[in-house]
């Protein structure tokens, strides 16, 4: 049977991108007269949050709108060149995610990456990383819900694809727990990618892996 992988892209397919948002974000607390700054150790620390709450950690005595506009100020840097200087000096493809993604191509299977950021943010994402041949735009799915109540869930992106492919079985691949939780919605097999020198989330999956090759075991 035809198999859908459906791929998280940020902490799995790529690696780098929470030094380019550190960098990217006291870029932006300088340019607006703040004279706080994150520093290495928040890389690991504030992992896997929304961008403003990097701000609401950071800046807890402003109201929640400064830290949201904050945030819509580091996303107005993918406008302009300097924003993706930042990105393309720290963003890598994960070790073996070009060779897996093509691996599962060559057998036959489809493939799909949801990501929490903006739809056209995402295909130059995966572009940079050089994953466009195994995940062109129409596999690209963005949810962009960095802000309550804004963008879609991935639950629904997910729920929506598979409408049209009902009879695939389903390999989910994700970082974090709201990624294994797509199986509530899809079924399937999960698998959460551990991080090398990060705290593992304790959650109910199917797998935990630090290598990104032990997918292949589904084809």
């Amino acid at each position: 049977m035809k198999k859908l992988f459906v791929w998280d892209f940020h902490g799995t397919l790529e690696k780098g991108n929470e030094y380019a948002v550190i960098d990217r974000s006291n870029f932006i607390l300088a340019k607006c007269g703040y004279t706080e700054r994150f520093s290495e150790k928040d890389v690991q620390r504030l992992y896997g949050k929304k961008w403003y709450e990097y701000f609401q950690d950071l800046l807890p005595h402003l109201p929640h709108e400064k830290h949201i506009e904050l945030q819509q100020k580091c996303f107005g840097m993918d406008d302009e060149k300097i924003g993706w200087d930042f990105i393309e000096k720290y963003i890598k493809p994960t070790e073996h995610a070009v060779g897996v993604l093509r691996q599962i191509h060559l057998n036959g299977h489809d493939q799909i990456v949801l990501s929490n950021t903006q739809e056209w943010a995402l295909i130059k994402f995966v572009e940079t990383v050089g994953l466009t041949s195994y995940l062109p735009a129409h596999k690209q799915f963005a949810a962009h819900n960095h802000e309550p109540g804004i963008g879609t869930l991935k639950e629904t992106l997910l729920t929506n694809y598979l409408k049209d492919n009902p009879t695939y079985s389903v390999i989910i691949i994700g970082d974090t727990e709201s990624d294994m939780n797509l199986k509530r919605v899809a079924g399937g097999i999960t698998y959460l990618y551990h991080h090398p020198g990060r705290t593992c989330p304790l959650i109910a999956v199917d797998y935990v892996i630090s290598d990104l090759r032990e997918v292949l075991r589904e084809i």
